[in-house]
């Protein structure tokens, strides 16, 4: 290491910076571009189908969840249903919204393994307020 070394080190550095996961991720936009939503943060879909997922270990319960498919761009994603009893509002055909559940570095969340979003809203009706029977749901 010379005096005069400074060019070749910042040039090294910023060589070998590709060889860093998280550094190649954040300058090529990865995420932005491998991500169903885009930059939103909800998204419109219609529900396909109803299942139910085991939870991981210790619990033992079936969440409740469907296959929603995004009309932005015709992606399939699982969407968790929270709440109790809130699967009886969710039917095949109907227009939700989800939005991302909110695990850790955007992952799943819990026990609940390969579900990145939950349902908010059906048919323009806010779930939450379904579920406590202070509205009817909508008719499409």
């Amino acid at each position: 290491m010379g005096l005069n070394n400074a060019r070749k080190l910042q040039k090294n550095r910023k060589k070998f910076r590709w060889s860093n996961k998280p550094y190649k991720v954040r300058i090529l936009k990865l995420r932005e571009k491998s991500d169903p939503f885009g930059r939103s943060w909800q998204a419109k879909g219609i529900v396909i189908e109803k299942f139910q997922k085991e939870a991981k270990q210790p619990n033992s319960a079936m969440r409740k969840c469907c296959k929603v498919q995004l009309i932005k761009n015709g992606i399939q994603v699982g969407a968790f249903i929270p709440r109790n009893l809130a699967q009886k509002f969710v039917d095949e055909h109907d227009e939700v919204i989800i939005e991302r559940i909110g695990g850790k570095m955007g992952r799943s969340k819990g026990d609940i393994p390969g579900i990145r979003y939950q349902v908010i809203k059906v048919n323009d009706q806010p779930l939450h307020l379904l579920v406590k029977g202070k509205i009817e749901k909508g008719r499409r």
